[in-house]
Parts: structure tokens; sequence; C-alpha cells
């Protein structure tokens, strides 16, 4: 992909037709119809369709010229597979039909392979789940999706959760032109105010001890580490780590 020039595939995309959406329907109908050149009229005017999908991916590290690929074959059948019958926009059932093959094609090329079989639960899962939907107009809970594939709640959660795509912490959320939200200011943090306030009250007491005390106390409790880890780090044995502890946690207590 030439970036400057605006290039992808070969294509420059500052060329791409686009179609009116009566255009498009125009030519799908005269695709069903057999005529080729309205086929591939119909695809290169929706070019610029799946540029606008392939964007939303383009901080995976993958080559923009693979899922640009990739998302023209969804792009194909969605052609192939929609309704005219359907007062719907051609573009309103393209987009998600390109996401889902540029996602099949990131998932199967992972690094973290998933069994078949936890892949076809998943599916089998997804597909419960629209048509819970639609017979019922709200959103299914597991347990409603698991009754209807007669399986364990635990299955059908760890299969759900085993085809979604890792995220990097550092993908931006939104932007607004100044500063960017990224996943990681997000995530929660399990601490609370008290064991930050008790944190701040250790540290205010390990001024009271001398150096080899005060580092012993920071690598015990405040590093987590063993009496014999402390050992081996300060020099010394592991009786006199034991004594200087004890020593300084009566300091500290002031007895």
């Amino acid at each position: 992909m030439q970036y400057g020039k605006v290039e992808i595939c070969g294509i420059n995309t500052s060329e791409i037709t686009v179609l009116k959406e009566s255009e498009k329907i125009e030519l799908l109908r005269k695709a069903r119809a057999g005529n080729k050149a309205a086929r591939e009229d119909l695809i290169k005017g929706n070019l610029r369709l799946v540029l606008s999908v392939v964007q939303r991916f383009q901080n995976r590290g993958e080559s923009m010229d693979d899922l640009f690929q990739v998302g023209v074959i969804g792009l194909i059948k969605a052609i192939d597979n929609f309704n005219l019958d359907l007062d719907v926009r051609f573009s309103t059932y393209a987009v998600p039909m390109c996401i889902g093959e540029i996602r099949r094609y990131l998932r199967d090329d992972n690094p973290v392979r998933v069994s078949r079989s936890m892949r076809d639960t998943a599916y089998k899962a997804m597909q419960v789940k629209e048509q819970l939907i639609n017979a019922n107009g709200k959103e299914p809970t597991i347990e409603d999706i698991a009754e209807k594939l007669e399986m364990n709640k635990s299955e059908v959660v760890l299969a759900l959760e085993a085809i979604v795509d890792p995220v990097s912490l550092y993908e931006p959320v939104y932007s607004d032109g100044g500063d960017t939200i990224y996943i990681m200011d997000q995530v929660g943090d399990n601490s609370t105010d008290k064991d930050w306030v008790d944190e701040i009250s250790i540290k205010d007491e390990l001024k009271k001890l001398d150096p080899r005390e005060r580092t012993i106390m920071y690598l015990r409790f405040m590093r987590g580490k063993t009496q014999m880890e402390v050992a081996k780090e300060v020099g010394i044995s592991q009786a006199q780590v034991s004594r200087l502890e004890k020593n300084a946690l009566k300091r500290i207590k002031g007895e």
C-alpha cells in the first residue's frame, strides 16, 4: 500500500467510482440476470465502501492490501446474497459482511489457535442468538442460548470468548482531535482508596528505620519477597533478615 499516492492493491483510491443507491440496485438486478459486466461494475463501484471498512482495522499490524482483498471477498458475498425484495440499502447489508470476513481472516490467521469444535459452538451460539432476537425482539441471555443449544452455560461462554479478537490496551477508542482515550484508560483498578492510604502510611513508617531495615521491610512487604529472597538480595543470612524484620516491626509499633 502506498499511502502517499493513496494506492491499495494497485488501485488508486481517488479514482474509485462511487455509485448511487439506485445504480447499485439496477446493477444488482442485471448481475442476478447473468450480466458479468454489471457484476464487475458493482464490485468496482463499492470498493470505497470496502476501503472505509478496512481502515477500521489499520492498527492491527496486518497488511492493508491483504485486508482489502479479504474485504472485497466479503463484498462479493454480499452481492451474491443480498435480497432485493427487502427495503434495505445495499451498503447496510454489505458493511457487516465485509467486517465479518475480515474478522474471520484475522481470527484464522491468529497464532493463538482455537479448536474447530469450539469455533463451531461459537458460530451456532451466534446463530441461535440471532434467531432468539428475531423471535422475541430482545437480546437473549447466555442461559437462553445455552438452553436452546442444550449445552452448559460455561461451554457457550468459553466458545464465544475464544473467538473474540484480542485488542491492544493502546488501541484508541475515542479522540476529539485533542487527547485520545485508549482502552487502558477504561480498564478498572481493583485497588481501593484504603489500599492507597495504607501504602502511604507504610512508607511514612519506613522512614523511622535505618537504611538496611528499610530495605528489608520494603522488599518483604511492598515487593512481596520471601525472607530467603531478601537475604540473597541484601547479602546476609535468612536468620539475620528474620531478626532485623522483627526489630523493625517493634520500632514501627513503638514497642
